[in-house]
Formats: C-alpha cells, structure tokens, sequence
C-alpha cells in the first residue's frame, strides 16, 4: 500500500514538473526548430523577464521535442519558474546534425574533436540564433539578463553561441563541452563564463575546460572553472546540484 502511494506521488510530481514546460516550435527558411518554454510562476506579459537558453547533450537529440530535457529539466524548474522567475527555451538538435561546427573522429570507443574548422554555422545553430533573435525582440526579455548553458555537445553550442552572438548574453555555464580557441576574444569581456568538466570525462577530455579556461583569464574574462575529482562525462549531475550556480548567473547584468 505505502509502495503504491509513494508511486502515486512521484507520478504526479513528475508531471507537474513536465506541465511546467510548454510545446513550441519556430520555423524560417523551411526549417523547423521544436523547443519546450517554460514561463515564470505568474507570469505577465505585459513584463520583461530574463531569458535563459538550454542546451542538451548529443544523446537528446531528435524529433520527439521531449528528450532535451532529460538532463537539467529540473534544475531549471527548481531555478527559474520561481527562485528567479525568467523564460526558459531548451531546443532540440535532430538525431544526424549538431549544434557546435565541430569535426568528430570515432574509432571504436575513441573519439577526436577539432574546432575551428568551418565557420559556417549547421543549420539548428543558425535556426537558433534565428529563435533567440525572435525573442530578443519580442519586449518580453530583459535583454541586459540573457543566459544560456548546456551540457557536452550543448556546452560546445554554448560556447559557439557565445562567439556567434557575442554581445548578447550576460553569463553562461559549458559543461563538459569544447570550442575554438581562436574566437573567445570574441566574447570575453562581454559574458562572464562558469566552466564545469569532470577530470576523467573519457569523451570530451577535460583539458578542453582546462585550455578554456586559461584563456579566457588571460583575455580579461569574468570566469571561473570547476572540475570534478573523479567524475566521467556526466559531470552535468554535479553541476545541476552547484547551489550557487543560479544566484551566479543572476548575478550579472548589463
């Protein structure tokens, strides 16, 4: 009896936390984006909110506009539904592109990225920035409190949003993810940057981070870097329970 009560429960707190995000897509030149929103608690659309942009993992992608927030999903509603009450949109990268230009090598278990490249943005990035740009404008967003984060193939998007985008965000959070070197002066006194990686991340090596990191300091960025003793590639498990890292964000306004 007690097993199935507390079964009850956990069904009807997960979803509440799912009816917390709305089904949303955007559309230009013939491509579609499908993305969830989450509104603040009481919202008024006659305010201006911050907006806070996520970005999932190579492992959510696809069409189902419902697996990009199976990491984080509550983080955000626990974050910015209430304690700091924004717009949220998490997007969803189809199963064959990627959101960062990155060149990915596998053999067997073993895989090399290079950054750099390509210029060219792929076509969800460029469909993004479209998306991002719709709300910029639309006078529901404080455009001096735009935030944006992700994990692994999303940490890279972010970190490739940043360069892209450069005078738009205020901070951001890469987890576990990998950029250009070469374009982070691009952005570096404009977005203060919170870096995470797990130090034995056997994907996405964290000397990624670690070379990020560096720098950014050295060009004068308002960063900081947290590794995880110990942890693999899912360090977004610690970084979502980093009590401090939304009061950070929230932190920095322009």
């Amino acid at each position: 009896m007690k097993k199935s009560i507390f079964t009850l429960i956990f069904l009807i707190f997960s979803l509440f936390s799912y009816a917390q995000f709305k089904n949303a897509s955007f559309m230009i030149n013939g491509y579609t984006l499908p993305y969830q929103i989450m509104y603040p608690e009481n919202y008024d659309e006659t305010k201006a909110y911050p907006l806070v942009v996520f970005l999932h993992g190579a492992g959510e992608r696809g069409n189902d506009n419902q697996k990009q927030l199976t990491h984080g999903k509550q983080f955000l509603i626990d974050n910015f539904h209430l304690a700091h009450p924004s717009i949220v949109i998490a997007p969803q990268c189809p199963t064959d592109s990627y959101w960062a230009n990155v060149m990915r090598h596998q053999i067997d278990n073993k895989m090399t990225l290079t950054f750099g490249v390509s210029d060219s943005p792929t076509q969800p990035m460029n469909t993004l920035m479209a998306l991002i740009q719709y709300w910029l404008s639309s006078e529901k967003i404080d455009t001096g409190k735009v935030y944006v984060g992700g994990l692994s193939m999303g940490g890279m998007g972010t970190l490739e949003l940043l360069w892209r985008m450069p005078r738009t965000f205020t901070a951001a959070f890469p987890i576990c993810g990998g950029a250009d070197l070469s374009k982070l002066s691009l952005y570096a006194k404009n977005t203060a940057v919170w870096i995470f990686h797990g130090s034995d991340d056997s994907v996405v090596p964290a000397q990624n981070s670690r070379d990020i990191y560096k720098n950014l300091k050295e060009l004068g960025c308002d960063t900081e870097y947290t590794e995880y003793e110990g942890v693999n590639h899912n360090s977004w498990d610690n970084a979502f329970q980093e009590k401090d890292l939304a009061t950070w964000l929230f932190t920095h306004t322009k």
